[in-house]
C-alpha cells in the first residue's frame, strides 16, 4: 500500500515556484464553480503518519483557496456533549454543505486505529471497517465528493523529521512524547494503517497516499490531485433523476393479506376505562422519566402514520407526562434550503438527544421510503437504498443506550374522510387539512404499499415498529403510553 510512497519523491523549487501560480489560480477558480453551482459538497479526510505535513498541507490549501468556503476541522477527545451521544454525531455535526469543501483530520478513522494500535488487525477490526465502508457509501450515494487523502514517511523519514523538529526552537513544540512512542511501535502502526486503507479504499471513496517527506512535492501532489478530482466531478454530465417506481418491491400475496389490512380497527375502549387507563400510564412515564438511571439514557419516539390518523393528539398524551423541560418536539416537513444542502439523514443526527432527555418526531427519516418514493421526490435507486442506510442509523442509536420506539398509527380509508371533512366544518381544525392531504388521499394504494414495504425492511429486533389500531382514538393513545413504558422500563431494568 504504501510502496510507491516510500521512493524518496521530491521536487525541486524552482519548478515548484514556477507551477504554483497557475495551480492556486485554478484552484481558486474551481472553488468558486463549486460554490457558485452547489452541486455537491467535497469532504477531504486527511490522515497519515506523524510529521508527514498533514497540518501544514491544511494550512497550505486554506491559502492557495478562499478560506470562507473552507470548513477545517480536527477532532480531539471526546466532549461531554459528544459522549451522550452515539459516536457518529461528532462528525455529522461538521459535514459541509453543497458547494463547499469541509476538511477533517481524522475524523472515523481515528478510532480504528488508536483502539487495534497494540494489537492484530481481527474481526473486530473489520467488522467496524465494514461500517465506515456504507457510512461513507450512503454520504456519495447522497452526493458527497469524498477526497482521502494519506500522508505518509517511512520510518527513516520520520525518524528524521522528528529530529529536525526538534532541533529547530520554532518547531520544538511540535513533537510530543507520543510521537516518539509511536516511532518505536511504527512497523505494527504501518501494518495496521495498510490494513485499514486497503479495506476502506473504495471505488467511490478511495484513499490517496502521498508521500510527505518533502513539502514541494507534497503540495503540489495534493493540490494537482484536489482540481483535477473536483473539476472533473464538476464538468461531469450526471443524467436526471429517473422518477420512483413504486410497485419495484410490490409482492401482493395471493391471498391479498398485508401487515396493514389484517390489523383489527375495531378496537377501542370506553371512556371511562380511557381516563382510568390515561392517568395509569401517563403517571408511570413521569416516574420513569424520573428514574435515577434514566440519566444513563436518551429516548427517541418517532411518530408516523396515515393522514389524520391522530399523531397530533397522541404526542400530547405523551408529553402531559413528563417535565416540558425534558423532551423535545420535532415536526419535519419539506426540508429547508439548509436541510436540502445536506444528506437527507443530516437533519435527524443533529436532533439527538443528549442522556436523560426525550425527541419526539412528529414524522421522520421515513419520508424518505413514504411520500419521497411515492411522489417521485427521488429515483428508486435512493429510497430502495435508503432501508439499509435508515436500519445503519438506528443501530447507531440503539447502540449508545437509545430507546427507540416508532409507531405506525393506522386508520381505515373511511375514518379517514370522516376526519377529513370534520377538520373542515371545524373552524379551530381548518389548519389540520390542507390541498396536500387530499391529493395524498388520491395514492391510498400506492402509501399502503410503501409503508408494508418500509415496515417488512425496517422492523428489526433491536428498533421494532409498533402499529397502532387508530380508529378508535382512546384506544391508540393508550396503547401508545403502554408501548412507551414498557420499552422503557426494559431498558432501565437491563441497565446496571
Amino acid at each position: 500500500m504504501f510502496e510507491s510512497a516510500e521512493l524518496g519523491h521530491s521536487i525541486p523549487d524552482e519548478v515548484y515556484k514556477k507551477e504554483i501560480p497557475a495551480l492556486r489560480e485554478a484552484l481558486l477558480d474551481m472553488q468558486y464553480d463549486l460554490a457558485q453551482a452547489k452541486k455537491f459538497p467535497v469532504l477531504i479526510l486527511i490522515g497519515g503518519v506523524d510529521g508527514a505535513g498533514k497540518g501544514e498541507t491544511a494550512n497550505l490549501l486554506n491559502e492557495w483557496m478562499d478560506p470562507r468556503l473552507i470548513h477545517t476541522h480536527a477532532f480531539g477527545p471526546t466532549t461531554e456533549d459528544e459522549a451522550e451521544r452515539p459516536p457518529m454525531w461528532r462528525y455529522w455535526q461538521k459535514m459541509p454543505p453543497k458547494g463547499r469543501i469541509g476538511i477533517l483530520f481524522g475524523a472515523w478513522y481515528t478510532a480504528p486505529i488508536l483502539e487495534n494500535r497494540d494489537s492484530k488487525p481481527g474481526q473486530s477490526l473489520d467488522n467496524h471497517l465494514n461500517d465506515i465502508v456504507r457510512f461513507e457509501r450512503m454520504l456519495t450515494d447522497e452526493g458527497t465528493l469524498i477526497i482521502k487523502l494519506w500522508f505518509h514517511l517511512s520510518k527513516k523519514q520520520q525518524k528524521q523529521r522528528i529530529a529536525e523538529l526538534e532541533a529547530n526552537p520554532k518547531t520544538r513544540w511540535r513533537v510530543t512524547d507520543q510521537d516518539k512512542q509511536h516511532l518505536k511501535h511504527y512497523e505494527a502502526f504501518r501494518t495496521l494503517t495498510g490494513h485499514i486503507l486497503r479495506e476502506t479504499s473504495t471505488a467511490n471513496a478511495p484513499w490517496m497516499v502521498i508521500e510527505g517527506s518533502d513539502p514541494n512535492y507534497r503540495g503540489l501532489t495534493t493540490g494537482r490531485y484536489l482540481l483535477d478530482t473536483i473539476r472533473n466531478r464538476l464538468d461531469s454530465k450526471t443524467p436526471p433523476p429517473r422518477k420512483a417506481s413504486a410497485p419495484a418491491l410490490e409482492l401482493v400475496a395471493s391471498d391479498g393479506r398485508n401487515v396493514l389490512n389484517t390489523l383489527d380497527l375495531s378496537k377501542s375502549l370506553e371512556k371511562d376505562e380511557y381516563k382510568e387507563q390515561l392517568e395509569e400510564y401517563q403517571g408511570k412515564i413521569n416516574l420513569l422519566t424520573r428514574h435515577e438511571k434514566f440519566k444513563q439514557i436518551s429516548v427517541i419516539i418517532a411518530f408516523e402514520g396515515v393522514d389524520a390518523a391522530g399523531k397530533g393528539g397522541a404526542i400530547r398524551r405523551v408529553t402531559q407526562a413528563m417535565d416540558a423541560r425534558t423532551y423535545s418536539i420535532i415536526p419535519i416537513a419539506a426540508p429547508s434550503d439548509e436541510e436540502s444542502a445536506q444528506p437527507y439523514l443530516w437533519r435527524f443526527w443533529r436532533q439527538i438527544p443528549r442522556r436523560g432527555r426525550v425527541t419526539i418526531f412528529d414524522r421522520t427519516w421515513y419520508g424518505r421510503v413514504l411520500v419521497e418514493r411515492v411522489e417521485g421526490f427521488c429515483n428508486s435507486q435512493d429510497w430502495m437504498r435508503a432501508y439499509a442506510e435508515i436500519n445503519d442509523f438506528e443501530e447507531q442509536l440503539t447502540q449508545h443506550n437509545i430507546v427507540l420506539v416508532k409507531f405506525w398509527l393506522n386508520i381505515d380509508k373511511d375514518e379517514q374522510l370522516k376526519r377529513f371533512k370534520e377538520r373542515e366544518d371545524t373552524a379551530f381544525k381548518r389548519y389540520k387539512i390542507t390541498e396536500e392531504d387530499w391529493r395524498n388521499r388520491e395514492k391510498w394504494d400506492d402509501y399502503q404499499q410503501a409503508v408494508c414495504d418500509m415496515i417488512d425492511r425496517t422492523s428489526t429486533e433491536r428498533a421494532p415498529w409498533t402499529l397502532v389500531e387508530s380508529n378508535d382514538k382512546k384506544f391508540a393513545r393508550i396503547k401508545i403510553l403502554k408501548t412507551i413504558c414498557e420499552q422503557v422500563e426494559h431498558k432501565l431494568e437491563s441497565l446496571k
